[in-house]
């Protein structure tokens, strides 16, 4: 028996147990609610599965199986988890970070989910994402801000790009066209680029959103994205044939930059107004600087940093989002090292 046959049987057991047992079902987990089983069982389980099940083969030990198994093997949780948790008070997977022109940073938390602000040395949450998964916001990948200043997110569980509007609501621009939405770049006049891992590509659309965003470029797990005055756009990938640097012109022309593999993992690119770019580099455990017809150095590495993911320059710094130690690092062109904000990591 395969094992989505064999969650399917377990599902419809539970389900048959909670609906004609339910004071067994409480006895044997009590705190447990029925809409998480019903809620794993209606998606999972196919409509001829949800019919009464025969008690003959309800045995107490088969049930309880049955319900260990389902509650095991699909995370089911507590009702009250379904419900508002209580607020968070500190970083749990902080993996991108985008800084406003007057200093206010944006950090997006993967695990929280949703968004922190950090303002005069404190952070707070600005959007709590549901834990529900295809609900906003609840796998955030990377952040920007628009050509007027308002937030830009990406998010995975409903492959979309968001607005935050004036009253805080995040809007959809694409109605679910983007695939995993890594990196954004925004342009002068508000033309939105979003790097897709999913399906590796380069969405364009205008400011307003697109229900069909335009190609503008296929390049290999794209994930980091930056974008000069003049329309050329720069895209870091992972492990694309044509290099890791790759840049695309107005025209949607892409030429080689960077183009043998010298990243490990890289995740995210800046470029400065003077040509430098910094990639961050999670298995290499540093920032990598890279110069015109330079080879490519590593600028920062190792401890304090553990492995870098989130990048963005904030002011005449850069910021780091390393979500393994739940910190945000600021790294001055000097290269000094220093903690902008962090939360302790639980002891394993």
């Amino acid at each position: 028996m395969g094992l989505r046959e064999l969650l399917q049987n377990t599902e419809a057991l539970a389900v048959w147990l909670l609906v004609k047992q339910p004071r067994r079902f409480t006895a044997f987990f009590p705190g447990y609610g029925v809409f998480p089983v019903l809620n794993v069982a209606t998606v999972l389980t196919p409509p001829s599965r949800h019919a009464r099940m025969d008690a003959a083969v309800c045995s107490d030990g088969l049930a309880r199986r049955a319900c260990v198994a389902l509650l095991t093997l699909l995370l089911a949780v507590p009702a009250a988890a379904q419900e508002a948790a209580p607020a968070a008070t500190e970083f749990q997977y902080p993996l991108a970070v985008a800084a406003r022109a007057d200093g206010v940073v944006f950090v997006a938390d993967r695990n929280l989910p949703g968004i922190w602000k950090v303002e005069n040395g404190q952070k707070s949450i600005f959007f709590q994402a549901s834990k529900k998964f295809r609900t906003p916001l609840n796998a955030v990948r990377c952040l920007a801000f628009d050509h007027q200043g308002k937030l830009l997110v990406g998010d995975s569980a409903t492959r979309e790009v968001y607005r935050f509007d004036d009253a805080g609501t995040p809007q959809p621009l694409t109605k679910g066209w983007i695939g995993i939405p890594m990196a954004i770049a925004v342009a002068a006049d508000g033309t939105i680029y979003s790097a897709d891992l999913e399906l590796h590509r380069i969405w364009k659309m205008p400011a307003e959103g697109s229900e069909k965003p335009v190609e503008f470029a296929v390049i290999n797990s794209p994930r980091g994205l930056a974008l000069d005055p003049d329309g050329t756009l720069w895209v870091l990938s992972t492990s694309s044939k044509d290099g890791q640097i790759q840049k695309v012109n107005a025209d949607g022309k892409v030429e080689a930059v960077i183009k043998d593999h010298p990243f490990n993992l890289p995740h995210n690119l800046v470029r400065l107004a003077d040509g430098t770019m910094y990639v961050t580099d999670n298995y290499e455990h540093c920032v990598w600087k890279v110069t015109a017809g330079a080879v490519p150095e590593k600028f920062v590495a190792g401890t304090p940093l553990d492995r870098p993911v989130g990048l963005c320059v904030a002011g005449d710094r850069l910021l780091v989002a390393d979500p393994h130690i739940r910190t945000i690092f600021a790294i001055g062109m000097d290269k000094a090292v220093s903690v902008l904000i962090s939360s302790p990591v639980p002891a394993k």
